[in-house]
């Protein structure tokens, strides 16, 4: 492990090379033996995202604004995690654990004692992030976490954006979700894109914004091309999985969730919203993920 003059984390195992930003403990490089850049490299004028970490929401609220009994409390899309400054609190030439704590100001947003953990690894031609989240307080904490890395599309082995699809473990035949103008789950389901396991990336996929699976049967997915290397994208232990890009754009998010957003029009306690998790005093809840490069 080394720290570069940006402060961010380098990572090898040989195979990967990756350089997290402490800020967000954001995964932003990821590179194969060749040098070959895996991940989308936050261009501000399209989406300046990389693979932010979400927490303590997933999406957008209703209004901006969630509620806990009486009191209100307002934060951004997928909360605020992603531009939190982590501490890193162990490390190795291949790995590292970055913490979040609450303080102060994130008491003022979301009043809870959490303490956030994200421990990334690599491990021959695989990447593992694992989130841990824990109740340091004496009440329960609802809380939601996810993953959003953006991986190149189309990806750095000569072959076309058009060629390029997800593969689902299994077949998925239900019905997909889909966004408002304003981030908020409509209420109705659509029919699945998945066709024989494959999802064919094209940007009129994504006019609607994200795709989002909340009936899932697969715990990973292989996006790549007809021919060279794939990356398989792996979440054991996720509750939904949203597939999102920007129309036009060079990457493609693939995004093990374990929360949503609010659906249209939601206007109750954030404890009893769907896909929130509620730990008890003293428990903690984790969520991981993987991306292999496979050969």
């Amino acid at each position: 492990m080394s720290i570069d003059q940006n402060h961010w984390l380098s990572l090898s195992s040989g195979d990967l090379s990756a350089r997290i930003d402490p800020l967000g403990a954001q995964l932003s490089v990821l590179c194969d033996r060749s040098g070959r850049d895996l991940l989308w490299n936050g261009d501000k004028s399209i989406w300046a995202g990389r693979a932010p970490i979400l927490f303590p929401i997933v999406g957008a609220l209703a209004e901006g604004t969630y509620r806990l009994g009486s009191a209100a409390y307002r934060l951004p899309r997928h909360g605020f995690a992603r531009v939190s400054l982590f501490r890193v609190v162990d490390s190795s030439p291949s790995s590292a654990v970055f913490r979040l704590r609450a303080d102060d100001e994130s008491l003022k947003v979301y009043p809870f004692h959490f303490e956030l953990d994200v421990r990334i690894e690599l491990l021959g031609p695989t990447l593992s992030m694992t989130t841990v989240i824990r109740n340091q307080g004496d009440a329960h904490m609802p809380a939601s976490v996810g993953y959003h890395p953006a991986l190149r599309w189309p990806l750095p082995f000569e072959q076309a954006r058009s060629s390029h699809f997800i593969e689902f473990e299994h077949a998925e035949p239900s019905p997909i979700r889909r966004l408002d103008s304003d981030g908020l789950l409509r209420s109705e389901r659509f029919p699945t894109p998945v066709d024989r396991r494959q999802l064919k990336l094209t940007d009129a996929l994504f006019r609607d914004d994200a795709v989002i699976f909340d009936d899932l049967s697969s715990r990973s997915v292989i996006y790549g091309a007809n021919e060279g290397p794939r990356i398989r994208v792996g979440f054991p232990d996720a509750a939904y999985l949203g597939i999102w890009t920007k129309p036009q754009a060079n990457f493609i998010c693939i995004e093990p969730w374990r929360g949503i957003a609010d659906p249209k029009g939601y206007a109750g306690d954030f404890r009893k919203k769907p896909g929130v998790s509620n730990l008890s005093a003293g428990a903690e809840m984790a969520i991981t993920m993987s991306i292999t490069l496979l050969s």
